[in-house]
């Protein structure tokens, strides 16, 4: 039996400069009430070692970590049917209003974690007019994850910023 699940409202603030576009939260995201919830997930590790911090652990130190480097999280679908975590199982889904993020904020370059926020982002989002990149997903299911060339967008980002 399908049940809808509700995605996370956005961190941001006015400060912010580059948007992280998730898919859809993990059951264990779902869980901790955040994003990147599951332990194995890369995403807090890699982006505290690009800017040479501690990884944050809690909701509230996540939180301000992010604010404090001018990083926005979202995710392109907030609100769908989907089997666990499975990005191929999301269906009925509502997508994110990425423009109105857009204008209450700093955002001049956007990431796509992994290729189903990508693909999500592309159909509806393609004539954004901000530089957009996606990435390999920091899920602990993608072998493929590399910290490199997560640093490097986070590079690229943070020098059109």
């Amino acid at each position: 039996m399908s049940e809808i699940k509700h995605g996370f409202a956005p961190v941001y603030d006015e400060n912010s400069k580059v948007l992280i576009l998730g898919s859809f939260p993990s059951v264990k995201s779902r869980q901790t009430e955040f994003y990147y919830g599951h332990p194995q997930n890369r995403f807090w590790r890699v982006l505290a070692s690009y800017f040479g911090a501690p990884a944050p652990k809690t909701v509230e130190d996540k939180r301000k970590f992010v604010l404090l480097n001018r990083v926005a999280l979202w995710d392109i679908v907030t609100e769908c049917e989907i089997v666990g975590s499975q990005d191929a199982t999301i269906k009925n889904f509502k997508v994110a209003d990425i423009k109105s993020l857009l204008q209450n904020s700093a955002i001049s370059y956007i990431i796509l974690n992994g290729g189903k926020a990508f693909s999500v982002f592309e159909k509806h989002f393609a004539d954004i007019g901000i530089p957009y990149e996606r990435l390999p997903s920091t899920s602990p299911a993608n072998t493929r994850c590399s910290e490199k060339e997560w640093h490097d967008a986070l590079r690229r980002a943070f020098d059109k910023a």
